[in-house]
């Protein structure tokens, strides 16, 4: 242990006494390490992003969505029915993670006058399974099921169009109809195109204006209501044709339709945007060892005459080899963890959801990846290893009598 230490302790020693030199030969060393530390922490980044953007929209996978309609009048089955059905196949088969997504036109009543809405009738599950983080206030929840007046969650044209900046003076919109309510702004998601409104409701709840009602062909304008099953990939195939023989069964006479609807071949894409990334990492590190490789190469030219002082008074050949080779490595292990450093901080400070998700908060905001840190400092290592090993091999290789003439 001792000579490893007195070894390290001499290298250590030569980088701080020929240190313009190190720093000189360590820039491109240091450039080439930030830039791959902070491409890949951004790649990862980026992947983490586009994942939860496809999930969004298609949901988690793997996520299968049923529709269940009369085939000759197109109209769902009679929603208690449906609810039977359901709950018998979920509690049959132990699938715990559901939604619910029904479709209906509601008539809120706006400053610029009474506008029917697409309003999503959703079970407070869907926010997890599509990973909906509102821009401001919460998503739907259990708990609104049993409130006093209905709980919305609207998009910001929809906020925009009621007249009220934010949720701090806690709004509320009336919904029209045959019995009119007064509900409660709980959330805003950024949804929709231009001025399109929305707006999200829980499935069912207490309340007499959710009673359930034979669906009308209005209703039906937007498709028949869809239950989302997130089940493992694995099993996605077996499910889809469980559900399908088994409400078909329980309902009698109707068309049941399951299929996958998450992003299929989502993962495979990231993985090769990760691979890609850390290629083109590895390029610039290339680069950046072959740098410090010459100024090596030029240095060793020029210790040649101290190498064989050493090696008279009894330097091993070991000794002066691992000298050399420690070195690099200790210079290019520094900064290498100053790169990672000033990457971090960079990266920790980029305003990612501004730049990659239009400003929609992360449902799981990535810390800064520690695989890319990880890869940095033993990038930079290896380069000092590589990049040491043709000086080192030079300097052992030179005759003690040839180096004191030099």
């Amino acid at each position: 242990m001792i000579p490893v230490l007195a070894t390290l302790a001499e290298a250590w020693s030569e980088v701080r006494v020929h240190r313009a030199r190190v720093v000189l030969s360590l820039v491109g060393v240091f450039l080439a390490v930030f830039a791959m530390t902070t491409v890949t922490a951004l790649g990862l980044l980026v992947a983490q992003v586009q994942q939860e953007q496809g999930e969004r929209m298609g949901g988690r996978p793997a996520t299968i969505g049923v529709t269940v309609y009369d085939p000759q009048t197109g109209m769902p089955p009679d929603p208690r029915e449906w609810d039977a059905a359901v709950a018998d196949l979920t509690e049959r088969y132990g699938i715990t993670a559901t939604a619910s997504i029904g479709y209906e036109e509601a008539r809120f009543r706006l400053p610029g006058g009474t506008q029917a809405v697409q309003t999503k009738r959703v079970s407070p599950s869907y926010g997890q399974l599509h990973r909906i983080e509102p821009v401001e206030g919460r998503w739907l929840r259990e708990g609104d099921r049993d409130s006093l007046a209905p709980a919305v969650v609207v998009n910001e044209a929809f906020l925009g169009a009621l007249g009220v900046p934010d949720l701090s003076g806690r709004p509320t919109v009336v919904i029209g109809g045959d019995s009119p309510v007064r509900a409660a702004i709980v959330g805003v998601v950024r949804e929709g195109y231009g001025d399109e409104l929305l707006a999200y409701r829980v499935d069912r709840s207490a309340g007499p204006w959710d009673e359930p009602a034979p669906a009308t062909p209005s209703a039906m304008a937007f498709g028949p209501a869809t239950l989302e099953l997130w089940v493992p990939p694995e099993q996605a195939d077996e499910v889809m044709a469980v559900v399908t023989n088994d409400l078909g069964l329980a309902l009698g006479g109707v068309q049941v339709d399951a299929y996958r609807q998450d992003s299929q071949g989502l993962e495979e894409t990231l993985g090769m945007l990760r691979l890609a990334i850390r290629g083109a990492g590895v390029v610039v590190l290339v680069l950046g060892g072959l740098g410090v490789l010459n100024i090596g190469l030029v240095t060793v030219r020029q210790r040649i005459r101290e190498i064989g002082v050493r090696r008279s008074f009894g330097a091993t050949s070991s000794r002066v080899f691992s000298a050399i080779m420690l070195e690099s490595v200790c210079a290019t292990f520094l900064a290498g963890l100053t790169a990672v450093a000033l990457s971090v901080v960079l990266v920790r400070n980029l305003p990612l959801e501004s730049l990659l998700n239009s400003g929609v908060p992360l449902a799981e905001t990535p810390a800064f990846p520690v695989a890319a840190a990880v890869e940095g400092l033993v990038a930079a290592t290896a380069v000092g290893a590589l990049a040491g090993l043709l000086p080192a091999v030079i300097a052992v290789r030179a005759k003690v009598i040839d180096a004191i003439r030099f």
